[in-house]
């Protein structure tokens, strides 16, 4: 659906993108992951066709950005990170005045936006200012002026950006949805949370470079079979915990200790093979183990594993 082919971007002496080189599938969920001024926004504006790449190209439904923007423009609905509205305008007028820009034919216009609004949750409040609006509900809104003329593909910059818990929730099962009708999504973040339960595929960008990209599982599974020698394992005991604690503190490759409600979580920087060495030792030591567990591999172990924390 979507490939991006050794792109590049500078601006003055500060380079932005270099040789980044990705691809997302149909249906995808994508989660596009880096610090503050690792490329992000600069990725996205030019596959919105707002930036030029000065290298390399990028690729949408067999479109090329370079050649044919106008297309462009007709297969994706881009949502920018900062979303202005004008004040004095009913939610209805707003989405009414974009389907008309959008060239959406009259006689279909009314039922659109009625469609949209249901599916956006906006039908309730129709007739409200948009200049009234509280941050979840204008991007709310904005999401829905972004499917006005049925893309095939969302590129969303940070949507979930100065949203309260609530809405971050809402918003995350409203992309699932748009996820079902067949739409590729591109979501932007610097905070793994609220990434790692929607996604299916990620990148990960740090200074301008994509440091790894592909899907979750496939980029997990690749990850256990070179063998990490480093895991975080959760350690349950009988009884108090502090005997399980001063144990490890005294043994070799064993950090980030923490206890939370009886289950004592640290890191092992080890394979998994020394997994049972290190069960025996405990035991030897009269630590009461009830189990010892590996966490589960997620987002931010990832993100951890390939960056190395350079914003600049």
């Amino acid at each position: 659906m979507i490939l991006v082919q050794h792109v590049c971007k500078t601006f003055r002496q500060f380079r932005a993108v270099w040789d980044l080189s990705f691809e997302i599938g149909a249906g995808d969920i994508f989660g596009f992951v880096g610090p503050n001024g690792a490329g992000k926004t600069t990725t996205m504006r030019m596959m919105a066709t707002l930036l030029d790449p000065d290298y390399g190209d990028i690729v949408i439904d067999g479109v090329s950005v370079l050649d044919e923007p106008e297309a462009i423009r007709r297969l994706i609905g881009y949502m920018p990170d900062y979303v202005g509205v004008y004040d004095g305008v009913e939610i209805r007028e707003y989405l009414e005045f974009f389907a008309a820009a959008y060239r959406v034919p009259v006689e279909r216009r009314q039922q659109l936006v009625n469609e949209i609004m249901e599916i956006t949750d906006l039908t309730s409040v129709e007739k409200k200012d948009v200049g009234t609006l509280s941050k979840g509900m204008r991007q709310r809104l904005c999401l829905a002026k972004t499917l006005v003329h049925d893309p095939k593909v969302l590129i969303l910059d940070e949507p979930a950006a100065g949203l309260d818990p609530r809405a971050r929730i809402e918003l995350r099962l409203l992309l699932k949805e748009l996820q079902k009708l067949g739409k590729t999504i591109i979501i932007s973040s610097h905070i793994l949370t609220e990434l790692s339960d929607m996604c299916n595929s990620v990148g990960i960008i740090e200074r301008g470079i994509m440091l790894k990209a592909g899907r979750i599982e496939d980029i997990l599974a690749e990850r256990n079979a070179t063998g990490i020698r480093q895991q975080k394992l959760f350690l349950r005991v009988l009884g108090s915990p502090d005997a399980a604690v001063a144990a490890l503190r005294s043994l070799p490759d064993i950090g980030g200790i923490e206890l939370d409600r009886g289950i004592i979580t640290f890191t092992f920087m080890q394979p998994v093979e020394s997994n049972p060495g290190l069960l025996r030792e405990l035991l030897n030591r009269n630590v009461p183990v009830v189990s010892m567990a590996p966490a589960t591999a997620n987002l931010e172990d990832i993100f951890l594993d390939v960056t190395k924390g350079i914003i600049a």
